[in-house]
């Protein structure tokens, strides 16, 4: 009797998508530990993959562009994160934690363009449509134009884009669907790979907007290689702890507008809420009075809007021959870079000293304006004195201990003066001599959106060593 072949396998890893012809515990590529799994080799797929126009090549003067190439949401948090709204033909992917509001805020998105007259097709992987009824109906939607369908075969999801054709479809999640004429299992490299090239190349063929919902693994990345994000437009990780009400959209990858915008949102019984404020948000839980040592305020810019967020650092004896360094929500290298400058200029042993610099909020800053404020928190920390309250701190330290200009100036002083702090310590060279004339006075530009009777004292300082003699002690 005649034994049928043994099919071709390999192992690959589900990481970086390196291939071994045998189990490896660490893969020689990524280095990752535990990702390679095995997979049949199929050389050829039976379904052939159509292309993405089936137009000639058109002169870049030819090419008629759409008028109305993105879909609004009225959720202006998720707007801006996209650079305008949904791009019509897109395809975007989402990430999150379980259970952090990844599916809720799709359904509320989903509502919000039915409600507009365009049709939406959600397709949920991993629940069945009686379930997702449930949490629509949790939220408060109800609408006709919102198609439910439980399903995890590419080919039937395909089939149903084309014979419904739908404004948007949403996806929940990637991991979970499959193509039958691949023999690995859903979840794997291959089958997210190419199930997610399939939807993508059928939906910008056919004008339609695709969301895809993807599991989140242990290091905190999405699950599958770099290349599923190389395939999709754009990429949002949702972050935050999903046992507190805040969440952050924040942007990796965005063909279509700015990868550095942040979306705040509140998670609350009716779904989730724009947090039209958030520097409020940030900077609400400093403790209160001015007996605390070693926390400032800063004037940061993320994406398109000023954030006033509030650095915390303490300083503490160091029981190793290697002190520690922690820092959350700030850059590493800079904030080493900070603490070397204050143990040559101002005199500092920090050598000695464990350090720990935190950005209250989760919220991330990785821009250099927010050195001055880094500074000056470690500073008060190891002296163990307080800062005085009301104050906020906006400037690049430079290796000699300069502070450097930075940009957008007004707008950070305005939102200052708009929550009420009334000093701001600014660089010195970032307003001409005779622009500020009284220091108890705001000028015009500060005056815009913000009561009559706030005043703003601007203190322009050219080095951190000024700042600390002056304002500190």
């Amino acid at each position: 009797m005649r034994q049928l072949k043994k099919p071709k396998t390999s192992f690959i890893c589900q990481k970086c998508g390196a291939a071994s012809p045998k189990w490896l515990g660490r893969c020689t590529e990524c280095g990752e530990w535990g990702s390679m799994l095995e997979e049949v080799i199929t050389p050829s797929i039976s379904s052939p993959r159509h292309s993405l126009s089936a137009e000639k090549p058109l002169s870049l003067q030819d090419v008629k562009v759409i008028t109305s190439s993105r879909l609004t949401t009225e959720i202006k948090e998720f707007d801006r994160i996209l650079g305008g709204g949904i791009v019509i033909g897109s395809a975007a992917l989402i990430g999150g934690d379980p259970g952090i509001g990844k599916s809720t805020l799709l359904l509320q998105v989903s509502n919000k363009l039915a409600i507009e007259g365009l049709k939406i097709l959600y397709v949920s992987a991993e629940e069945s449509v009686f379930q997702t009824k449930l949490r629509a109906q949790r939220l408060g939607i109800s609408h006709d134009n919102i198609w439910l369908v439980s399903e995890t075969n590419t080919s039937v999801i395909c089939s149903y884009i084309e014979e419904y054709k739908p404004n948007l479809v949403v996806l929940d999640s990637i991991q979970m669907v499959y193509k039958p004429e691949i023999p690995s299992s859903p979840g794997t490299l291959t089958q997210v790979r190419e199930s997610t090239m399939d939807l993508v190349y059928l939906c910008k063929r056919s004008g339609v907007s695709l969301f895809l919902v993807g599991h989140i693994t242990k290091e905190g990345s999405i699950a599958g290689p770099k290349s599923l994000e190389h395939i999709v437009d754009t990429v949002l990780y949702f972050e935050g702890d999903r046992f507190q009400s805040f969440r952050i959209l924040r942007t990796v990858k965005n063909r279509f507008g700015s990868t550095n915008e942040i979306g705040v949102f509140e998670m609350r019984d009716d779904g989730l809420a724009e947090v039209t404020n958030p520097s409020e948000l940030f900077i609400s839980s400093r403790p209160g009075g001015s007996d605390v040592g070693g926390t400032v305020i800063v004037a940061s810019f993320i994406g398109s809007r000023p954030f006033l967020v509030e650095v915390q650092a303490l300083t503490s004896r160091a029981y190793y021959s290697q002190p520690a360094r922690r820092v959350s929500g700030v850059d590493f290298n800079r904030t080493v870079m900070v603490l070397a400058v204050l143990e040559r200029r101002l005199g500092l042993t920090l050598g000695s000293q464990d350090v720990y610099v935190n950005v209250v909020g989760g919220v991330k800053i990785d821009e250099p304006a927010v050195d001055l404020g880094i500074a000056i928190a470690v500073y008060s920390s190891y002296k163990n004195k307080p800062i005085p309250r009301g104050v906020v701190f906006i400037g690049e330290v430079g290796l000699t201990g300069e502070i450097r200009a930075v940009n957008q100036i007004e707008t950070r002083i305005q939102e200052s003066a708009r929550l009420g702090f009334n000093k701001v310590v600014i660089p010195k060279v970032n307003l001409p001599t005779g622009q500020v004339k009284t220091l108890n006075k705001a000028t015009d530009y500060l005056s815009r959106g913000t009561k009559d009777t706030d005043k703003v004292e601007i203190i322009k300082h050219s080095y951190l060593s000024e700042v600390v003699k002056e304002l500190v002690w």
